[in-house]
């Protein structure tokens, strides 16, 4: 809850008036001047309906990114007896982790203990959440119910397991993913947005700036996604038999969707209907524009051909890039924001992860944990107002960039460490990976026994 200060101009005035009364009255005005300060310290914060309907639009928006977006982004990417698998994935970990995060995830994230590193259980199953109680804004005398924020920070934990299975795709058993997701999401997820979010978090202290999740959603996920991939190896035929999308107009229509629902996801962290919230609106629009268009040029330039799969890439690779300086930037830092971890991430997916020969089926790695990590740490320099940017936190650009990279490499050991020990036990236990002839059979049929295509 937002505690209210006392207004300073009623304090002034009281001074000035109480000043110039005779001697007999000054006993009476400055029991006066208490009571209308008494009035003052007990104003009840405001609910703004106005606000409230735009968090609501923004949580809707943020599924609208995972179901279809992402399921379809990431089914279009891989073949034809793997599509339906990707889309059984991304809706059943959803429903998941929204179960996980009302039983426990909401309370470790944001709940009532003074801990650096998580929230405690004080609000598991969403003890003493009511239809009064209400969330912050950034406006002192303003708050949202907090049913509407749960909600939302909800979706972005969902959002963020679901990115995960990107890397492993096409080789991994429905079950045991599930048992990781929900030990990863309670164990990495909610201690880190716990650390980078709330007000008594260890890397919110440090001052670290991330707007809407460059370390919390897309490092996270970068990071386990890779540390996944390698543990459970590479596809049966990697290098050798064709891989190759088997629908990059699916691609392409789910790409277009995370586009619009990242609106949800960088506009709505504002938590208000205002200029904030406009500003990281217009840079998801140009960030997002300035990486697409970097992408085609670098395809152009060293292959001779622009391709719709890399226009898509540029896509994903400026929002994911944005997101952290999305409420920090100016829309031309932003452009050059989103272009850098283009020409970045290029490199990355189409010569890195070759020289290093692993398996990072859709890119997970290559793009949210590569452009992740250039916009947490690229943050500093754009939030900058010599670079146009709103100049939040008051800290200069070099003092930024050290605590930037603090919090990034905080959030890449403590997640490829967990996650590795996490992967290691559920394959110990249940294994991870499917048999071969399943795997060349395709996952559709031997994991859920219908295909994607009757035709």
């Amino acid at each position: 809850m937002i505690k209210l200060a006392k207004y300073s101009g009623l304090g002034a005035l009281g001074a000035s008036l109480f000043a110039s009364l005779p001697a007999w009255a000054q006993d009476a005005a400055a029991e006066t001047t208490e009571a209308a300060t008494d009035v003052v310290a007990e104003v009840v914060p405001v609910m703004d309906k106005g606000d409230t309907a735009f968090m609501m639009i923004s949580t809707v928006l943020v599924l609208f990114m995972i179901l279809p977006g992402l399921a379809l982004f990431y089914g279009g990417l891989v073949r034809t007896k793997n599509m339906l698998s990707l889309l059984m994935q991304s809706t059943v970990i959803t429903a998941l982790v929204i179960v996980i995060y009302i039983f426990w995830g909401y309370s470790m994230s944001f709940g009532d203990a003074a801990s650096p590193y998580w929230g405690g259980l004080g609000k598991a199953f969403l003890s003493g959440v009511t239809l009064e109680s209400m969330a912050a804004t950034f406006s002192a005398g303003f708050v949202i119910p907090e049913f509407v924020f749960i909600s939302f920070q909800m979706t972005f934990a969902c959002i963020t397991a679901v990115l995960i299975v990107g890397a492993f795709a096409e080789r991994i058993k429905f079950g045991s993913l599930l048992v990781f997701v929900a030990l990863w999401v309670t164990i990495v997820y909610f201690p880190i947005a716990h650390m980078v979010w709330d007000s008594d978090g260890l890397i919110y202290g440090w001052g670290a700036l991330d707007f809407a999740g460059g370390t919390v959603v897309h490092i996270n996920a970068g990071i386990a996604a890779l540390v996944g991939c390698l543990i459970i190896g590479k596809r049966v035929g990697y290098g050798k038999d064709n891989m190759a999308p088997h629908s990059m107009t699916l691609t392409m229509v789910g790409a277009s969707m995370l586009w619009v629902g990242w609106f949800g996801f960088n506009a709505g962290s504002n938590l208000e209907a205002n200029g904030g919230a406009g500003l990281a609106m217009i840079n998801t629009f140009t960030a997002t524009a300035g990486a697409t268009l970097a992408w085609v040029l670098v395809e152009i330039v060293a292959r001779g051909k622009a391709s719709m799969l890399g226009a898509v890439s540029g896509v994903v690779t400026g929002l994911v890039a944005v997101t952290p300086a999305a409420g920090f930037a100016g829309p031309v830092g932003a452009i050059v924001l989103g272009a850098v971890a283009s020409v970045a991430c290029y490199f990355f997916v189409s010569t890195v992860k070759h020289k290093l020969n692993y398996d990072d089926s859709l890119d997970v790695f290559g793009i949210h944990g590569v452009a992740g990590i250039i916009g947490a740490v690229g943050t500093a320099v754009v939030n900058d107002p010599s670079m146009g940017g709103i100049g939040y936190g008051g800290a200069a650009m070099g003092t930024q960039v050290m605590i930037q990279i603090q919090a990034v490499l905080v959030t890449i050991i403590w997640c490829g460490v967990v996650s590795a020990v996490l992967y290691y036990a559920v394959n110990a236990v249940m294994g991870l990976r499917v048999k071969e002839e399943q795997e060349r059979e395709g996952l559709d049929l031997t994991s859920h026994g219908e295909r994607a295509y009757n035709m």
